[in-house]
């Protein structure tokens, strides 16, 4: 168990992906989940260069977890499995999206999607 996100340039993560990252000041990309065949926005959750290297590398969606201080891999607790099918750096290189096909709830609640229980109203 980690407790601090490996620091760019220590990990086994390509250098030539990692030359692209635009980190935030903790060494963190956003990785947004979305289920490849339909295109539902599922979850977002934070990665660095580890858990972007074991995620390209194992298939599983790795995350880093902000509140728990150590690495997650999705459904390895709950079941709730996120198999990767593709990984995109946004055009500005400060953002991932991540291409699923998610088994179960991808939301910590239960959810299908953490995007579901809370719809804003507009104006």
């Amino acid at each position: 168990m980690s407790t601090t996100p490996a620091a760019p340039g220590t990990t086994a993560l390509a250098p030539e992906i990692a030359a692209r990252l635009k980190r935030t000041e903790d060494g963190l990309l956003p990785a947004i989940a979305q289920q490849y065949d339909t295109g539902e926005v599922l979850m977002l959750g934070w990665m660095d260069d580890e858990a972007l290297h074991r995620t390209l590398t194992t298939g599983r969606c790795t995350y880093w977890s902000r509140s728990r201080r150590e690495y997650w891999v999705k459904g390895d607790t709950s079941g709730h499995v996120q198999a990767v099918k593709s990984v995109a750096l946004d055009c500005d290189g400060d953002t991932l999206l991540v291409k699923v096909d998610q088994t179960g709830a991808a939301c910590h609640t239960g959810d299908r999607t953490c995007f579901d229980a809370d719809v804003l109203p507009l104006a």
